[in-house]
């Protein structure tokens, strides 16, 4: 299946014949200041506008019922589960096939009207916001599970298959999709991100899931990346480069991965992080290690009616024979005990470890809970293992200082952690406060050889921190590579890719 294409529309080709629009999103009279310095830019004088003419050609390719400009449906689509402001496109389209979102893509290319795909939402830094107005793909009815290779552990999916549907589908098989970031996302915008979640530390992120892709290109060309092998030396690995795009290289519309086979049989609370840090370094083979401090604790157990010791707290879930189960929780249970941990609980029971995990997944939820009325604003530093302790303790002595709302809930297993900054958008001097202890944090991070997002990705909300991350250098290639396939900036403006002034 490996770098198939098919012919593009009559449409697509007038869009070659423009004149670029590398750099505009990031031209102009900004519109707003998002807390991470970086303009936010309502519209660029050199894109095309979504007039009655062009509602019309995408009425004629979906249907009239699957075209909206309501201002509901458009705020909806312009808005994440983060602190960043909102940005409506100026329509919305809801595609039922790779050929509808193909028609789709040459349509607004012959117009210069941006285009920005669009899963569940449940993205954490902008990624969906339409910075220069345009039209949301909306991928939610390609959301067929196509094949299951149950022999092989693998399968392919529409883009707008979520995560839970996708492991209902294989419940029969004995096989599951393990890449779990906790919220209901499809699998396409997982793949956007490159999202990864509780289980990384065992089955890996969607860099190791995903083994090929169909995306629609800016041309309107389709490709197909990749095969169903589980490796290959064949070409450019196009479909690494998709995966963690975020939507500004191309429109993933299908997504061929694999499964894990193993099922849960433990889940153990513990404290201390350098508990993780041994456990890693003894390659004993945990399926999810996550943390919560005491603070997010609290949260959970007021959120989620759970009785759970207020003390930061280790869960752990182990996957594979019961005889391996025991023999793994022992020697964890024996590394907490060296590093003063408490009391080492355990289940085998369904029931139980979901109950668990439900209340784990809710953590961001349980965090807003805290406060009512407040907006979520997400540090998502991941650092190597044996800096992980530092950061974390790092972080709780800013949060002490500045007494700020913030309870740390982590994929530690990974290195990866969150600061769930819980704040009020109108008081500027607290947002002046988060953003110098999150800006501190990153530097930290990345000082250690970390990053300044293990999982959430870039969106426009970390758009500031990747120079120091990568250098400039590197941010110039990324630009010249996003030139070369998206000549007109059409997809995703200002986003990643998106040239950034020294």
């Amino acid at each position: 299946m490996a770098g198939t294409q098919a012919s593009p529309e009559p449409e697509a080709s007038l869009a070659a014949n423009g004149h670029a629009g590398g750099n505009t999103s990031l031209s102009g009279n900004p519109a707003t200041q998002s807390l991470c310095d970086v303009p936010v830019v309502r519209r660029a004088s050199s894109y095309g506008r979504v007039d009655d003419a062009l509602l019309r050609r995408l009425q004629s390719i979906v249907g009239d019922s699957n075209v909206t400009t309501n201002r509901t449906v458009l705020e909806q689509h312009g808005r994440d589960e983060s602190y960043h402001e909102p940005m409506p496109p100026d329509a919305v389209v809801f595609p039922q096939s790779t050929h509808h979102v193909q028609q789709l893509v040459a349509a607004c290319a012959a117009r210069r009207v941006p285009i920005i795909p669009y899963g569940a939402g449940t993205s954490l830094e902008g990624h969906v916001a339409a910075l220069c107005g345009g039209v949301s793909i909306d991928l939610s009815q390609l959301s067929q599970v196509l094949e299951v290779h149950a022999e092989d552990m693998d399968c392919r999916v529409q883009a707008g298959v979520t995560r839970q549907q996708l492991n209902h589908h294989l419940h029969d098989s004995g096989l599951f999709f393990p890449v779990d970031p906790g919220s209901e996302c499809t699998i396409g915008g997982m793949a956007a991100t490159r999202a990864s979640g509780t289980n990384a530390v065992r089955y890996g992120t969607m860099r190791e899931a995903v083994l090929g892709v169909t995306a629609v290109l800016p041309n309107g060309q389709v490709i197909k990346t990749g095969s169903r092998a589980r490796k290959s030396s064949s070409g450019y690995d196009l479909t690494r480069l998709i995966v963690g795009s975020e939507g500004t290289l191309a429109v993933v519309t299908e997504v061929g991965g694999g499964g894990g086979g193993a099922l849960p049989f433990l889940l153990a609370p513990l404290e201390r992080v350098d508990t993780v840090i041994e456990t890693i370094q003894t390659a004993i083979p945990v399926a999810r290690i996550e943390f919560l401090d005491e603070v997010q604790v609290d949260a959970v157990n007021r959120y989620s009616k759970t009785h759970l010791e207020l003390s930061p707290t280790l869960f752990f879930e182990f996957h594979g024979t019961a005889a391996a189960v025991e023999e793994q929780a022992k020697q964890v249970s024996t590394i907490a005990s060296s590093y003063g941990g408490g009391s080492f609980q355990w289940s085998t029971a369904p029931e139980e470890r979901s109950k668990l995990w439900a209340a784990r997944h809710s953590a961001y939820y349980a965090a807003l809970a805290l406060r009512p009325n407040s907006k979520g604003l997400l540090a998502d530093v991941c650092v190597p293992i044996s800096r992980l302790t530092e950061l974390v303790l790092l972080a709780k002595e800013e949060i002490r200082q500045t007494q700020l709302v913030a309870p740390i809930v982590g994929h530690v297993g990974d290195g990866n952690f969150h600061v769930l900054f819980i704040v009020d958008p109108d008081d500027q001097a607290e947002l002046a406060a988060v953003k110098r202890v999150n800006d501190s944090l990153v530097a930290h991070a990345i000082a250690v050889g970390g990053t300044c997002s293990g999982e959430h990705g870039v969106g426009y909300g970390k758009l500031p921190f990747l120079e120091s991350e990568h250098g400039r250098a590197a941010l110039d290639a990324m630009a010249a590579l996003k030139a070369a396939w998206d000549p007109l900036n059409l997809f995703n403006p200002g986003k990643i890719g998106q040239f950034i002034p020294p």
